[in-house]
């Protein structure tokens, strides 16, 4: 079935202009004086054009034909080299890239846009720039100057992709078990070995060449995580001849069909160090923390891609008589059907404006013309960054089902295509971290790690806006107690673990989701206040935008109740109520 992904638009213009006020933001940075809201809507409108276009229509076709696999070599789906080449013709890989890389320099929270509506549109193919700009900070951050002048224009281009080669068979999320090794060499490079598991796009015939940033271990290394380093291995060396990094095969998977998840054999592969030795993970934490953004990103452009079919349908079958009618209704009569459509409606707007703001961060954490108010705003961005890669896919996994849902038995069957959209979503809540851990990186760092400074940063932000909440009154109180709840938890989480080390690591999720529900109840207050303001401009589209923040806070944020009763359970008892007979089950079961 034709994949139909409509942008947007409308709701970004609301976000970034009337809520977030982006162009006033930005115009306040040196860098991006020059940005205003006709600038941002004529890329996005361009951007959601070749979303649409260009890459929803192979959506299905990558699907169902896959990636092939032959003697080392990978072939992407029909079409997608075609639309990748047309992608960097556009000069979208160079968007958020510095003009001196040959970049476009537009602001960050544009590239967000950019990669919700190109993961709508079409997930498996949009793996494969996926990892650009965070391969591009990472190198712009830590790479020697020889390195940025060979490879930087490369990847900012799109001319070469890149890669992330963490995971190997016995290392998943403990890199520190990672065995691939480095040997030095007399001319001041690299020897890798080893062996990498799940690397997306290890392997394609998009480009002519691929940039591997590889984790691995120098002869000295001490055992553990921190003694790792980062190398640079590209799949062709300058002489043209083929580097020793081969293709050993690919994973065929639940969902994102058409994105090729290779595993890699680093066969004596000519590298080169990037940063210090010893600190790897630090260099990575660049790209990775880029990619849980754009990750976060991926769950809501499936949220919204799938809501879109979910309700074109609802406004095109007719089954029952809805309450009150004498016949048979299109089935967006019923209030059930009703109820699902609306729930991820506030989801997806929300997540929306969660990740614009984020985007916005990332500006203000690379541009603003002080010191410490860059320091501040990286601050704040590291402190959501696994709210958004975590809530938010949790989210879209869960509005995919939603639509799923609205379809009934017809969604459960291929030729709808509405279950593609579950088996894509399904990966987001696993890579780039899985969301428990995720959840544990949330509460025992940025959380409880610096004594709450930088939850209450955020949740002084939150305030300020809760104190200019008029009109409002109900959804403002609802907020102001979450928000206190999470001080209050935090502090007693803490004072608790003192006693019962293992507790927080209990009640991780918990905090992270309720951190989100008090991140998108912010933003919806935020965007209700706007709706307000502005509805006699357009009362019906503006009506609907303070409807759906009342929905928002009278059903979706109704999940603070059930979170907060498990947090205070597990203080009240010290640890959950687990079976003392847990690990003998486990056994048997294994036997």
């Amino acid at each position: 079935m034709t994949m139909h992904y409509a942008p947007p638009l409308r709701d970004f213009a609301f976000v970034l202009d009337e809520v977030l006020q982006a162009p006033q933001v930005l115009r306040a940075l040196p860098a991006h004086a020059e940005i205003d809201g006709d600038l941002m809507m004529q890329v996005l409108e361009e951007a959601g054009r070749f979303a649409a276009d260009v890459v929803a229509p192979l959506n299905g076709i990558g699907d169902r034909e896959g990636c092939r696999f032959k003697n080392g070599t990978v072939t992407t789906p029909p079409g997608f080299e075609r639309a990748y080449a047309q992608f960097c013709a556009g000069g979208w890989p160079a968007l958020a890239c510095a003009p001196e890389h040959g970049g476009q320099g537009l602001p960050h929270v544009l590239d967000c846009a950019l990669y919700e509506m190109l993961s709508a549109a079409n997930h498996g193919w949009t793996m494969y720039p996926g990892l650009l700009h965070g391969a591009y900070a990472c190198l712009a951050a830590h790479g020697s100057a020889a390195l940025q002048a060979r490879y930087l224009d490369k990847i900012a281009s799109g001319e070469w992709l890149a890669t992330m080669c963490l995971t190997e068979a016995q290392a998943g999320s403990d890199l520190g078990q990672l065995r691939t090794r480095a040997v030095p060499q007399d001319d001041g490079s690299y020897r890798l070995s080893g062996d990498k598991i799940f690397i997306s796009g290890g392997e394609h015939d998009l480009t002519p060449n691929i940039v591997h940033l590889v984790l691995a271990r120098l002869p000295d290394a001490p055992a553990g995580s921190k003694g790792l380093s980062l190398f640079l291995a590209p799949r062709v060396l300058d002489d043209g001849s083929r580097n020793g990094v081969h293709c050993t095969g690919i994973e065929h998977k639940m969902g994102i069909h058409g994105s090729a998840t290779c595993s890699l054999h680093f066969e004596q592969a000519q590298a080169w160090l990037v940063g210090e030795a010893g600190r790897g993970l630090a260099a990575m934490f660049v790209m990775m923390n880029a990619a849980r953004l754009h990750v976060g990103a991926q769950g809501l452009g499936l949220a919204e891609a799938a809501y879109q079919r979910a309700s074109a349908y609802a406004r095109e079958r007719r089954q029952s008589r809805a309450p009150g009618s004498s016949g048979n209704d299109l089935i967006v009569h019923h209030p059930a059907v009703q109820k699902l459509l609306m729930e991820q409606r506030c989801r997806i707007e929300g997540a929306r404006l969660l990740t614009c703001w984020a985007g916005l961060l990332l500006d203000l954490a690379e541009h603003d013309p002080e010191a410490a108010l860059r320091s501040r705003h990286h601050e704040r961005l590291e402190f959501i960054t696994p709210v958004i890669k975590a809530f938010l896919t949790d989210q879209g996994f869960q509005c995919a089902s939603r639509a799923l849902q609205v379809f009934g038995g017809h969604g459960y069957v291929v030729e709808t295509g509405i279950e593609q959209f579950m088996r894509d979503a399904r990966i987001t809540m696993i890579y780039e971290g899985t969301n428990e851990i995720q959840a544990i990186d949330f509460l025992m760092r940025k959380v409880l790690g610096d004594e709450g400074r930088r939850l209450d940063d955020f949740l002084g932000l939150v305030r300020a806006d809760i104190a200019e909440a008029s009109g409002l009154g109900e959804q403002a109180r609802l907020l102001g107690e979450a928000v206190d709840k999470l001080r209050i938890f935090a502090s007693r989480i803490a004072a608790a673990a003192a006693q019962a080390p293992a507790l927080p690591y209990y009640v991780a999720d918990e905090m992270l989701r309720l951190c989100g529900h008090v991140a998108l109840g912010w933003m919806w207050l935020r965007a209700g206040r706007r709706a307000l303001s502005a509805m006699a401009q357009d009362p019906l589209w503006y009506g609907g935008k303070r409807d759906a923040a009342c929905y928002h806070f009278a059903f979706v944020f109704a999940e603070v109740q059930q979170l907060s009763s498990v947090i205070e359970a597990c203080l009240a008892t010290g640890l959950p109520p687990l079976p003392t007979d847990l690990d003998h089950h486990a056994a048997q079961e294994a036997s």
